[in-house]
């Protein structure tokens, strides 16, 4: 047996093509009549073609649009952390010369200097995370719902804040886990079920679900943003959604 898509060789009880993730297709019947019928999984895949192909993962991940989004993401980190630096360095230039909460320069500015380094070094950091981020294919393996309680500090007393927390758990296929944790907002927790194969895209920092067949929303992939799954590119980055 051959995947209709790439022609690979498969596996007689193969779901998927290893090779580029197709809905098996398995051959059509004859019937007594000498009329051919397709099988119920040929079927299931001519649906889901007709219905979008919203099975796989997405080719659209290639698209120039997300290229541009990490670079104006990584420029916006950078010149903000450098704006930044730079009202910490001049506020406390300021307060050294006048000697506001008994500071005074040169103190004062060094202090400021190293506020400033700092905003700018977050920013670095953030930057070379999304570059060094890879992407890995994975499974949702469980999901639970806890109920918890933190004190919370406010106008100078505290109080307890109850919460749900909503928690994902994947497995990458290298078996490495990773969690995907929500509180007090169950969406993401309800649009990832156990057995789920995902796809993590480095950089981008999220989760794409191989079959999208029963989904009437999906995540844009660069914002995050939740969209209908009827629509082809996010509304609010413009970037194309992948299904």
């Amino acid at each position: 047996m051959f995947c209709t898509n790439c022609g690979s060789a498969l596996e007689p009880d193969s779901v998927f093509c290893s090779s580029c993730g197709e809905r098996v297709v398995e051959a059509e019947a004859v019937s007594d009549s000498g009329e051919c019928a397709q099988t119920t999984a040929g079927h299931s895949a001519k649906q889901a073609k007709n219905a979008g192909t919203l099975v796989g993962f997405s080719p659209k991940i290639n698209d120039p649009a997300f290229k541009k989004y990490l670079k104006n993401s990584n420029q916006w980190s950078f010149f903000f952390s450098l704006g930044l630096a730079v009202i910490a360095i001049v506020g406390f230039y300021i307060a050294g010369e006048l000697e506001a909460d008994g500071l005074s320069n040169p103190e004062s500015l060094y202090i400021g200097c190293a506020i400033g380094t700092m905003f700018i070094t977050i920013a670095i950091f953030q930057i070379l995370g999304r570059k060094r981020s890879k992407t890995w294919d994975g499974a949702v393996i469980d999901k639970k719902v806890k109920n918890k309680a933190k004190e919370v500090k406010s106008g100078g007393g505290s109080r307890i804040k109850r919460y749900t927390e909503y928690t994902v758990f994947v497995r990458s296929d290298s078996g490495k886990k990773y969690v995907i944790s929500v509180d007090d907002d169950d969406t993401l927790y309800n649009y990832f079920n156990v057995g789920d194969r995902l796809r993590y895209h480095g950089g981008l920092n999220s989760y794409e679900k191989y079959d999208k067949t029963g989904d009437d929303i999906i995540f844009c992939a660069a914002c995050s943003t939740l969209c209908d799954i009827k629509e082809d590119t996010c509304y609010r980055c413009k970037c194309p959604l992948l299904k």
